[in-house]
């Protein structure tokens, strides 16, 4: 036996007895009597101990060396399942699947016990799931903050077809991933007012009075790098009453008034995105965005004042990222600690400020950048209302003083928007408070400059850059798709699993291999069929894995355009039943994505995708050769899933809506082909891949920017130049898909005539022309996998960990 297997036997040996030791001393049972949820916690907990080793040492080195810190702040972080992430990041993986197989427990059976952390809803809270993993990769010192939130976005059912919002329990078994830090609580403060002292100095000084406090207790996850190279923290908040119960008020009988500030503070951290359709759904979700921000700033600057006499260099010694607009309200929060607790002067607070900060655009959408009326921030945050006032007079005064008087002008970059009742302008906020401020595409940080923020730019036109986003390999390659990475790996090296950016360009020539294209149909082929018993065993549907695998996953959203796909759905299904002797390529179009509680439109597309699939899959006329399927619950592992099994990755968004799309890229990835308008990163994907391989179709940001300034939205035009489009609205408008409710959609297609904000319906033939194109090659099987291996050999580009290295090179300041 060599040195080698020696050791490794060792490691294993190891590594069981660990297992058995969190087993009896941290999770009490008996591994005679143990369930595999309890083998799933002591496995975590002991992945988590080699975890920790690596946290001190990386915490020791960053504080020694003084490394600039990086601060994330996020209201989502869509992480996922973190037993193989952990394990794999650690090289434990191969280990911990031997030691506990020696104990009779499957690793893969287990690993499915844990829950997805529900603390995220789509791509924004993945990406800051990867750029955590890859700040940790890169050796970056970062802490991600955001909300513990005890519930999370909700579980989604489908009853009858319908979106149902269950109550997601994703805590119910504990974390074994977190830390909680009863000993870092910090005091948030909410309403009450503001009154104007005169110090001994004869200063003037606000002082806020607030008329209600929570507490936030930190819990802390460590997040590992790949080979466990350094790990950083992810530092999530809950909401605590300062008292647990008012005792006075129990014991005279008020049972539930005992407890109702408890279960006002607590509803802060207790559901991710509560519908914001009402006036006190808006309260709460300011009251969690100034919650997180509050805390998290609080405990940075007191790291950074156990380090520096000062707050001074700040700007020199820490780096705060806002993911997006919900932290906005950090630049306020942070002028009210410089200013009001450790009066530091106006004008180099507002320096420190800007310094410090910048903020990552995520939108074109202009209701998404978040406005909360004035009335609801001077109650719930009145100090922090006469700092935005201030902030916004001393700009508006600095650009009169520089000659500018253009009411239009001014109007447009005011923190306060007057037109339709007062309201706070919080991406304007984020703008002015921050020293870079970055789009998430080339044409979505291009779009910026002309649309959201065209007059800003004019004004700083330095500010705006581009940072397009990207993925972790190791999370949607590595482990999602261990077969076709072992191809990988055996044909480029082991060395590709630590440099994917610059070596999978190296896979290029094996596209020409015939043996290689088929085992790279033959990795798909595994992977459908996997997914193919998901479909099957969640939704009851039988797919021919044969079939080409058409896949919409994301977000229910109208820009999305998931009705697109459904209206190409009804005419391929006409086609085939008319057309019963056509070449029609096989296919299941596999669609998933939750829709916000309150976006009636996004949930009625949501059962018009599960009326047509009840149609389609009962029609014995179709024999076959269409299948639609709406999976419920979409999150991060059922993704790891569906992105292997993918042939066709719609991305199909109205262009210049999409900021950046990240699926698009891990669709590529995994060797997925792309039919997509030129929209977010399918440009980028486009000029990397190549445009001979991929499908583009539609109208351009700009020609959509034209139908704008036109107001030309009406699809009395498109249907009547496409007889195809006509009879597909007729089919759904007259009740073909809902015969127990024949007018369900008769409201929403004749609105879509009048009125097509997204122009599903010009777009709707040229869709269609690439569907015809994607059904020709797909008859062309060498051209198809040809294709395919060159998607995956051009994605390097698209990693995280570029995006990263460009962060910290050219907005943070942190490479060593």
């Amino acid at each position: 036996m060599t040195q080698e297997s020696n050791a490794r036997d060792a490691e294993v040996a190891e590594f069981r007895a660990a297992v058995l030791a969190k087993l009896t001393y941290s999770v009490g049972k008996d591994p005679e009597h143990a369930f595999e949820h309890d083998w799933f916690e002591a496995v975590a907990l002991a992945a988590r101990d080699h975890m920790v080793e690596h946290w001190m040492d990386h915490t020791r080195r960053a504080y020694r060396r003084s490394q600039k810190r990086v601060y994330y702040l996020s209201l989502e972080f869509l992480i996922g399942r973190l037993l193989y992430d952990s394990l794999s990041n650690l090289g434990l993986l191969d280990i911990a699947r031997e030691a506990i197989a020696e104990l009779g427990v499957d690793l893969e059976r287990i690993r499915l016990l844990e829950p997805d952390a529900a603390l995220g809803n789509g791509g924004l809270g993945r990406l800051a799931a990867c750029f955590m993993e890859s700040m940790s990769t890169l050796g970056i010192a970062a802490h991600g903050y955001g909300i513990r939130y005890e519930h999370g976005l909700f579980r989604q059912a489908l009853v009858d077809g319908w979106q149902q919002e269950q109550t997601e329990n994703w805590l119910d078994f504990g974390n074994p991933w977190e830390f909680e830090r009863p000993e870092v609580i910090y005091p948030i403060s909410f309403g009450g007012g503001v009154e104007t002292l005169t110090d001994s100095n004869g200063e003037q000084r606000q002082v806020w009075t607030p008329g209600e406090t929570v507490r936030a207790v930190a819990y802390d996850t460590p997040v590992v790098g790949w080979r466990g190279s350094s790990v950083n923290t992810l530092r999530l908040w809950r909401a605590r009453a300062l008292e647990e119960l008012h005792l006075e008020r129990f014991n005279a009988g008020d049972h539930l008034g005992a407890v109702a500030e408890v279960a006002r503070a607590e509803s802060i951290s207790r559901v991710l995105y509560p519908a914001d359709s009402t006036e006190a759904g808006q309260e709460l979700r300011l009251r969690q965005e100034y919650f997180f921000v509050c805390a998290s700033l609080q405990d940075l600057l007191r790291r950074h004042l156990n380090m520096h006499d000062n707050l001074l260099n700040l700007p020199d010694a820490a780096a705060i990222q806002l993911n997006d607009t919900h932290p906005s309200i950090a630049v306020a929060e942070l002028m009210r600690l410089l200013v009001d607790q450790h009066e530091i002067p106006w004008d180099k607070a507002w320096e420190i400020t800007v310094g410090t900060l910048a903020y990552t655009n995520h939108t074109l959408l202009p209701e998404a950048l978040e406005t909360w009326p004035v009335a609801l921030m001077e109650r719930m945050l009145p100090r922090h209302m006469q700092i935005i006032y201030l902030i916004n007079a001393y700009h508006i005064d600095s650009l009169r003083a520089q000659g500018q008087h253009d009411f239009d002008v001014l109007r447009a970059v005011s923190l306060i928007e007057e037109d339709n009742g007062r309201r706070v302008r919080m991406g304007n906020l984020a703008f002015l408070g921050s020293h870079s401020v970055n789009g998430v595409s080339a044409l979505h940080s291009k779009l910026m400059k002309s649309t959201v923020f065209a007059e800003l730019h004019k004004l700083y036109p330095q500010r705006i850059n581009n940072k397009t986003n990207g993925i972790t390999f190791r999370r949607w390659l590595f482990q999602a798709n261990p077969m076709l990475t072992r191809m990988l790996t055996d044909r480029l090296g082991e060395q590709l699993l630590d440099s994917p950016q610059t070596l999978l360009k190296n896979l290029e020539p094996f596209a020409e291999h015939e043996d290689f294209r088929q085992q790279f149909a033959a990795q798909r082929l595994h992977s459908k069929k996997a997914l193919a018993s998901i479909i099957q065993e969640r939704v009851g549907v039988t797919v021919n894995p044969e079939a080409m695998f058409d896949v919409q996953v994301k977000r229910i959203h109208e820009y999305k355009r998931q009705l697109l796909n459904l209206l190409h759905t009804v005419a391929l299904y006409q086609a085939i039943r008319s057309e019963p002797s056509g070449n029609w390529a096989p296919r299941v179009k596999v669609f998933a994505g939750k829709a916000a509680a309150s976006y009636h439109q996004a949930k009625l597309i949501i059962k018009l995708t599960n009326d047509i699939a009840r149609v389609v899959n009962n029609d014995p006329t179709v024999r076959g050769l269409l299948k639609v399927v709406f999976l419920p619950n979409y999150n991060v592992s059922l993704a790891e899933s569906i992105i292997p099994a993918a042939d066709l990755s719609e991305q199909i968004s109205t262009a210049g809506y999409e900021a950046s799309g990240t699926s698009n890229m891990k669709f590529a990835l995994n060797g997925a082909l792309t039919i997509g308008t030129l929209d977010g990163a399918n440009v980028e994907m486009c000029e990397q891949v190549g445009a001979d391989n991929m499908f583009i179709f539609g109208l351009t940001a700009q020609q959509v920017q034209a139908r704008k300034r036109a107001d030309d939205f009406g699809a009395g035009a498109a249907l009547s130049a496409s007889h195809r489009l006509n009879d597909v609205f007729q089919a759904i408008r007259g009740g073909v898909f809902s015969p127990d409710d024949p007018s369900r959609y008769s409201g929403f297609m004749d609105a879509l005539v009048g009125y097509d904000r997204f122009l599903v319906c010009a777009d709707f033939d040229a869709y269609w022309d690439a569907q015809q194109r994607v059904d020709e090659l797909w008859n062309q099987p060498d051209q198809w996998w040809r294709m395919a291996v060159l998607n995956t050999a051009r994605m390097g580009w698209f990693s995280s960990d570029r995006t990263i290295a460009e962060y910290a090179g050219e907005i943070w300041n942190a490479l060593d």
